[in-house]
């Protein structure tokens, strides 16, 4: 075997290695991406969910708020004892 043989059997065994790697590294950022839109799409469920939470909280404390103003008027010494014991 001469010299170009064996130049040629080394370029075809580190173009193979090329192609692998190039191959693994696409494929990783493929999985990557998938993943960041994943964690995306996550984040943005929690994001509705946190907005629906404070909405559902400010519409419980206008209720609570109503409810203060009946008991204020039908008992008023018993809205003084619960605010006692807050």
């Amino acid at each position: 075997m001469d010299i170009f043989g064996i130049v040629g059997i080394l370029a075809t065994v580190i173009g193979g290695f090329v192609v692998v790697r190039a191959a693994k590294e696409a494929k990783t950022a493929e999985v990557w991406k998938a993943e960041a839109e994943a964690q995306k799409a996550r984040g943005d469920r929690l994001q509705d969910d946190l907005t629906e939470i404070k909405e559902r909280l400010r519409r419980i404390e206008k209720e609570n708020n109503r409810l203060l103003e009946i008991l204020s008027i039908i008992d008023p010494e018993k809205l003084l004892a619960l605010r006692r014991d807050l």
